[in-house]
């Protein structure tokens, strides 16, 4: 019987986890739903599980605070609405990253490469070495975008992606600001469209509404026990992290 746990704070994506789950050959036991960062660390100190399906954002934060308080043997399929921590992932034990939302297919070739881990165990360290640099190598071939579209009443002009210090959405609608702060409307319609399109090392979604790059990062300030406030370079407000976000945000700014 393999014993698995969910971490995920969301209940319908736990519930389609659990349905994909049923529906595999092997025998698998659901040991625990959780929900919290809390309760998952209480839980991996007190039991060993054969896999771990984690969320990342969860109710009361991030889930590498888990694995930065308990030290795990146990595999993680991570599945997450953002692609920004794939790297912080790999670095957790993680064997896949299932973006949401992901296919049945998708989930059951995360679950054959688990079982393939599983039963090479004397190689076990090869293959995730292998993995993660199948993965790296992948990344550093990935072109980012170079400059943004913008589109004015003037006409068409172009924003170099080296000199936004960060993007905003408002209501479906996109901006990109410079060092000068200046506000260019972009052609794209999502945050996330945006998102895929920067270096993860560069570029950082500190909350729901807006990403940060780090070249234009002047100060960093606490701004209450689990948020930061963040002071971008020509602009005179302050940018707030998300409490689920700042835990991998001093990680990233450090890098």
């Amino acid at each position: 019987m393999i014993k698995v746990i969910i971490i995920e704070d969301e209940i319908p994506a736990r519930n389609k986890l659990k349905r994909f789950i049923s529906e595999l050959e092997e025998p698998v036991e659901i040991v625990a739903e959780i929900d919290t960062v809390e309760e998952a660390v209480t839980f991996l100190k007190n039991s060993t599980v054969d896999l771990i399906f984690s969320d990342i954002e969860l109710l009361d934060g991030n889930a590498f605070e888990i694995y930065s308080q308990v030290n795990i043997s146990s595999p993680i399929i991570f599945t997450t609405a953002y692609d920004q921590y794939w790297m912080n992932a790999f670095e957790s034990n993680g064997i896949e990253y299932l973006l949401k939302p992901f296919s049945q297919n998708r989930f059951e070739k995360a679950w054959g490469k688990f079982l393939l881990l599983r039963t090479s165990a004397p190689e076990q360290n090869d293959v995730l070495i292998k993995l993660k640099q199948m993965l790296n190598n992948s990344h550093t071939e990935k072109k980012y975008k170079k400059r943004f579209t913008v589109s004015s009443h003037q006409g068409t002009y172009f924003v170099n992606t080296e000199e936004i210090t960060f993007f905003e959405a408002e209501e479906g609608i996109v901006f990109a600001f410079d060092a000068a702060g200046k506000k260019h409307l972009l052609n794209e319609s999502t945050l996330k469209e945006i998102e895929n399109q920067l270096s993860p090392s560069d570029f950082f979604r500190i909350n729901r509404s807006e990403i940060v790059q780090k070249i234009h990062i002047e100060r960093i300030e606490r701004y209450n026990k689990n948020t930061l406030s963040i002071q971008i370079k020509g602009q005179k407000i302050h940018l707030i992290t998300s409490q689920s976000n700042t835990s991998a945000f001093r990680k990233w700014i450090e890098e």
